[in-house]
């Protein structure tokens, strides 16, 4: 989460920084729906270090230092670095979902469907702006 804000503050677009920001407040909601995850099965929820994510924040943050700020070429690689957290999030959220669903657990499921269903829309307006503007932009930049 902490990369978000720099991804939005170096984007280009105010389409993207408009998406990074919405979607940053949706992770906030998205920590909140685990929580009441946890409650549900009454456990208490312990933050632990994930060394994918970690490894993708490091690559978006590669990404802004390696290109120069103000271009859209930047934006390109924003949303290339963004869609592959957008990935991992959308695998993990989907594996929890189908877990809940075996384990009977319909109200769980129900949660974390809803956050599931933010990271696939997401992702797929991350996919509409790179489709629809930015790409082209930045292969003529």
């Amino acid at each position: 989460m902490k990369a978000l804000p720099k991804m939005s503050k170096g984007a280009t677009s105010s389409k993207l920084k408009k998406a990074i920001d919405t979607h940053l407040e949706q992770t906030k909601e998205h920590v909140n729906r685990l929580e009441e995850v946890f409650e549900i099965l009454d456990l208490k929820p312990q933050a632990k270090k994930c060394d994918a994510m970690e490894g993708l924040i490091e690559e978006a943050q590669s990404i802004l230092e390696d290109t120069d700020s103000d271009t859209i070429k930047r934006d390109a690689g924003i949303i290339i670095a963004s869609q592959k957290v957008e990935h991992y999030e959308i695998a993990s959220y989907g594996s929890l979902v189908s877990v809940a669903k075996l384990m009977g657990l319909s109200e769980a499921e129900k949660i974390l469907s809803k956050t599931l269903d933010e990271e696939k829309k997401t992702d797929a307006l991350l996919t509409k702006l790179a489709e629809s503007e930015i790409n082209e932009e930045a292969s003529s930049e």
